[in-house]
């Protein structure tokens, strides 16, 4: 997680007031904001910026529109680019990152059990805010976690069983080969590793005994990040 000292933050709150008196609070489209966000949590992850290519994968569009919106992004004076250079975006937005700032050091005191995941089967839609698992004592999480307690045992190669509650990062988004918590058209959640080929989305189980699930779209609801296990 990236950590900012009173000194950078005043820096960035002095140039977030020299902006906003410049030209007032700049708006972004939501596609910018999606894209950024990206660029953010990628960077956070990988300690690098990711490629055109990555990004146009995790969007699902073409390179071109990923250069149009970073083209916008950098008039806009949100990002800088070095020209001819692979992993060269940064973040320049005040704004942006201020607010990353502040929610990346929210301090989180309970995580919402939203309900079970099937690792197995699809089972009906996972949503039941009913329960607050109280983590806070333990480790510390993005305001955008949930935990989902696993039902089922076609994740076992990736060390996930049945009755493991595992932790969720809330995004639309996922690159391929993530694990992911997946939504068909008809409403049923799973838990997968994502693929994305010849048009189709590949639902890929971690146990040799189970076949992968062929689908024509799907709806990412989270990211898979960690687990906790009762011993």
């Amino acid at each position: 997680m990236r950590q900012y000292s009173e000194k950078q933050l005043e820096v960035l709150r002095a140039a977030a007031a020299e902006v906003q008196r410049a030209v007032g609070t700049m708006n972004y489209t939501p596609k910018q904001l999606q894209l950024l966000q990206l660029i953010y949590d990628y960077q956070e992850e990988h300690g690098y910026s990711p490629t055109y290519a990555e990004l146009a994968k995790m969007l699902n569009v073409s390179t071109i529109t990923v250069f149009e919106h970073l083209e916008a992004l950098e008039k806009k004076y949100a990002i800088t680019r070095r020209r001819h250079e692979a992993r060269s975006v940064e973040i320049t937005a005040p704004h942006f990152l201020l607010e990353q700032s502040k929610r990346d050091s929210l301090p989180i005191s309970s995580l919402a059990l939203k309900g079970n995941i099937a690792a197995g089967s699809p089972i009906e839609a996972i949503e039941d805010v009913s329960q607050q698992t109280l983590l806070g004592d333990i480790f510390s999480c993005k305001p955008s976690y949930y935990a989902l307690k696993v039902r089922g045992d076609s994740m076992i190669d990736d060390h996930i069983v049945d009755g493991d509650y595992i932790l969720v990062e809330q995004r639309d988004t996922a690159s391929d080969g993530e694990i992911v918590v997946a939504l068909d058209d008809n409403g049923h959640a799973t838990l997968k590793r994502l693929y994305r080929e010849n048009g189709k989305i590949r639902l890929q189980p971690s146990n040799t005994k189970m076949p992968p699930i062929i689908v024509d779209n799907v709806k990412i609801q989270g990211v898979f990040k960690g687990l906790l296990r009762k011993v």
